[in-house]
């Protein structure tokens, strides 16, 4: 973001430093008045795509999570990023930060840490605090969730979250009931994170604590994909990891079909959601023209994902991660089935029952029991698991398996292995996920970015945030031409009709009446309201387009109608 940009933000009240006055903590933010409200109506229209319009359910989890979630989920050994710590000054940086921002490496996060150790030698990088030299230094991984603990004295081991998702797939059990067990279905959140990022920086882009809006969308990966012609019409600007490779810029340009077809995107539901989340960026204020989804790199998935396109927008020649769209297939809910006390699983009920041939075990426990000993429940266990995946391995006379590392051979005439046939009416199953997960805060800044504009108006220039009437912090400002002659009487009587209306409405009686019109520009309110001796004769006032600066004479008792009707873009300004 331009620095002009960042002055007007914390200047006008968008965002600024947490706790400025004890000297600040890296990678905290406060949204102040206008940052909040910009915040809160990019979450409703988030809400509204995502929740209401896709008929998915909304939940509100812990942000303090007990740590055998994050042991099931395989966050407390691959969640990490790349350190290198400054033999000189001590700072620590991320790795592939250091590179990035040194040489013309793009996707040293996707590297492994001895690559990342030779390029910073290669490359003679130093420390970004002191200048020191990084080269033979060691490239370390950093968990990054902060720890506590749960309950007084030593109590019991816990995490900030570092990710909405782990709420939702933990009550998964429960969920699945409200669900009536119908696969598709999905369970939404909108809520704060925590990462103990390395280096914090570029304001809301990288902090320590950020307000996430996921949706983890469960499907059975047997049954059709969705209705892809309600986003027939949107095309995708793709850019995939053979383009990346290959060092290209060209982005594809193709509609979900045409990306299915060609194999560019390998899920429909995948496919689906990019169509919506470009729809939704495009609804609160991110440049289509400063837009695309980029696949990541092998080495780049998380542990989680077997494929993921990032949503990025490009602010000052860099691009912004703001969402990744993921296809986590059973990872978590296999985890957690795994190492949970419940059942992750969902019964899919069959049209018509179906006659099977089912292998089975009853192994003899009286013979594991004396030449196996403490290892004989084991034995009957793997036996059980070989026969249900590899039948033939009974039709020998002995049969062997491996518990821990060792092999126990029992005879197959002790194993009571046998195939029968059962009549089944459905199955149960593990559903696939498919994730879209927008950060918040990156939203925010990026429509801040893309919405900012420098023009001149009558001949003095003006800075305006060229926001959506949707998620405007404010949708009107309401002026007196004057406070005298009942004009501000009035037209405080109108702005308390245009709250009660719904609208977000600031009053304001100080200065000419131009530079009224500026501030509003500046923090993006897209109409204003004045009121002047004519109101008070003709019963109208003079609503302004924030954009175009037109003028029009609306009746005040229209008012608060019209304004409602541009704000939900059910009119538009020039057809007044």
């Amino acid at each position: 973001m331009s620095e002009t940009v960042s002055e007007l933000a914390r200047r006008r009240g968008f965002f600024f430093q947490a706790s400025e006055a004890y000297g600040g903590a890296a990678g905290f933010y406060t949204y102040g008045p206008e940052g909040a409200a910009l915040k809160r109506n990019i979450e409703d229209a988030w809400r509204d795509r995502f929740v209401t319009r896709e008929g998915n359910m909304e939940i509100d989890s812990p942000t303090v999570t007990p740590e055998p979630v994050f042991q099931a989920s395989g966050h407390l050994d691959d969640f990490d990023d790349m350190l290198v710590e400054c033999p000189d000054c001590g700072e620590s940086h991320r790795a592939d930060h250091v590179i990035e921002d040194n040489t013309d490496v793009e996707d040293a996060e996707s590297m492994p840490t001895d690559e990342v150790e030779a390029l910073i030698a290669d490359h003679e990088l130093v420390c970004p605090a002191c200048g020191g030299p990084l080269a033979g230094q060691s490239v370390t991984g950093f968990n990054l969730m902060f720890d506590t603990t749960i309950g007084p004295g030593d109590g019991d081991p816990g995490y900030l979250r570092p990710e909405t998702a782990q709420g939702m797939f933990t009550e998964f059990p429960r969920l699945k009931e409200y669900a009536r067990n119908q696969l598709p279905f999905g369970v939404a959140q909108v809520g704060t994170g925590y990462r103990n990022e390395i280096s914090p920086r570029n304001a809301l882009l990288r902090t320590r604590e950020f307000t996430m809006a996921e949706l983890e969308f469960f499907v059975d990966p047997a049954d059709d994909g969705p209705a892809l012609d309600r986003v027939a019409d949107v095309e995708l600007p793709l850019y995939p990891v053979d383009a990346q490779q290959a060092a290209g810029e060209e982005y594809l340009r193709l509609t979900p079909q045409e990306a299915l077809a060609e194999g560019v995107v390998g899920g429909e539901w995948v496919a689906y959601f990019l169509a919506r989340s470009k729809q939704w960026f495009e609804r609160v204020g991110v440049d289509m023209d400063r837009f695309r989804f980029r696949q990541h790199l092998p080495g780049e998935l998380a542990h989680y994902a077997s494929d993921c396109w990032d949503a990025e927008g490009e602010v000052d020649g860099d691009w912004v991660e703001l969402e990744g769209v993921a296809s986590r297939t059973d990872y978590d809910l296999s985890k957690h089935d795994e190492h949970a006390d419940d059942s992750f699983t969902v019964f899919q009920a069959y049209d018509e029952p179906k006659t099977v041939e089912r292998a089975s075990v009853d192994p003899e426990m009286s013979y594991l029991g004396p030449e196996f000993g403490g290892a004989a429940g084991d034995v009957a266990d793997a036996l059980a698991a070989l026969a249900a995946r590899d039948r033939a391995a009974f039709d020998g006379d002995e049969v062997t398996v491996d518990v821990d590392g060792e092999s126990y051979t029992v005879p197959t005439e002790r194993t009571g292995f046998e195939v029968a046939e059962e009549t089944e009416s459905g199955r149960h199953i593990i559903p696939h996920v498919v994730e879209p997960a927008f950060g918040i805060g990156r939203a925010v800044y990026t429509a801040l970015a893309h919405s900012y504009e420098a023009d001149e108006v009558d001949g003095e220039p003006r800075d305006v945030l060229r926001l959506p009437a949707e998620v405007a912090p404010t949708t009107v400002g309401v002026f007196p031409l004057m406070d005298k002659d009942g004009l501000g009487e009035r037209a405080r009587e109108i702005a308390a009709e245009l709250r009660a209306a719904g609208l977000a409405v600031t009053y304001d009686d100080s200065g000419n009446i131009g530079r009224r019109y500026r501030r509003q520009d500046e923090v993006g309110t897209p109409y204003c309201v004045t009121v002047d001796y004519e109101a008070l004769e003709e019963g109208a006032v003079t609503l302004r387009d924030r954009d175009t600066t037109t003028q029009v004479r609306v009746p005040i008792a229209e008012v608060a109608e019209t304004l409602v009707g541009l704000r939900d873009g059910e009119l538009r300004f020039e057809a007044l």
